[in-house]
């Protein structure tokens, strides 16, 4: 799941830099954005992207080839 990045003003006018919210697609993270925050004035968004995504499960081979990449 894609996650994004909102620079926002809030309606007392108070700037927020960087809220991550995870979404399915940039719609489903802004209505999530919205009911943390009403009536806000989104000014940036932004995708942040994951180069290098740690998967649920590791294979033994990912955990050695991790312990030998600290040496």
């Amino acid at each position: 799941m894609p996650k994004f990045d909102f620079a926002l003003t809030t309606r007392d006018g108070q700037k927020v830099d960087s809220i991550q919210i995870y979404g399915k697609d940039l719609p489903d993270a802004e209505r999530k954005l919205r009911q943390m925050y009403h009536h806000c004035q989104v000014t940036q968004c932004r995708t942040v992207s994951h180069e290098k995504e740690l998967s649920q499960s590791a294979d033994i081979e990912d955990v050695l080839s991790l312990i030998v990449k600290q040496d």
